[in-house]
């Protein structure tokens, strides 16, 4: 019997997270068991133990993914804020709005991530922050760490208002929250940072 190279197995193990990430944001992660996952990547539900521990593993290591791969989306755009106006305006879209399966795996399972386990939590705010820091120096190139709150707000906003748009059965009002969410996020972009407050504590 062949034995299977490690790039093989490396690439079924990839297979099966990206069958998993389109899976996860169309049906959401509790509504997804791992027999519907392995059919979606073509494989047995025996083969799942050879490549992940559990399905919370699996969701763990797809949620930094489809966070990577948000993220090398992101770095392909134009440089500066030109290419933040260009990832605004796909991203606050009526295509994304509509196509949950290839979009946002933060909007998709924002709330379904806040009750996972601590290592999907640390995974997803490990690849979160780094789409953010991207998005902090494009906003502040010489001080990229000055415009990180202002990005997790921006971006933020924009997870909020594609959640919003999703749930509306009136088309006509989600395009609106879509074009107004546009509008806010670019009006966010140009702001600058905002400066922390001091909060005095009382005497």
């Amino acid at each position: 019997m062949a034995r299977y190279t490690k790039e093989h197995k490396q690439a079924t193990r990839q297979r099966i997270i990206e069958a998993a990430g389109r899976r996860f944001k169309k049906d959401g992660i509790d509504g997804s068991g791992v027999s519907t996952l392995m059919s979606d990547a073509g494989l047995t539900n025996g083969a799942f133990y050879a490549h992940f521990a559990s399905k919370e593993d699996l969701v763990a290591n797809t949620v930094a993914d489809q966070l990577g791969a948000q993220n090398a989306s992101l770095e392909a755009l134009a440089p500066g804020r030109a290419g933040l106006e260009q990832f605004v305006r796909a991203y606050l879209s009526a295509e994304h709005r509509d196509d949950p399966e290839n979009g946002c795996p933060t909007a998709a399972l924002l709330d379904e991530i806040g009750r996972c386990t601590d290592a999907t939590k640390q995974a997803f705010t490990d690849g979160l922050l780094t789409v953010i820091d991207d998005i902090a120096a494009r906003l502040a190139p010489d001080s990229p760490p000055s415009a990180r709150a202002q990005a997790l707000g921006v971006f933020a906003m924009m997870v909020g208002t594609l959640q919003l748009a999703r749930a509306l059965a009136d088309p006509k009002l989600a395009d609106d929250v879509l074009d107004q969410g546009v509008h806010n996020a670019l009006a966010l972009l140009d702001a600058g940072p905002v400066r922390q407050r001091r909060v005095r504590r009382p005497s």
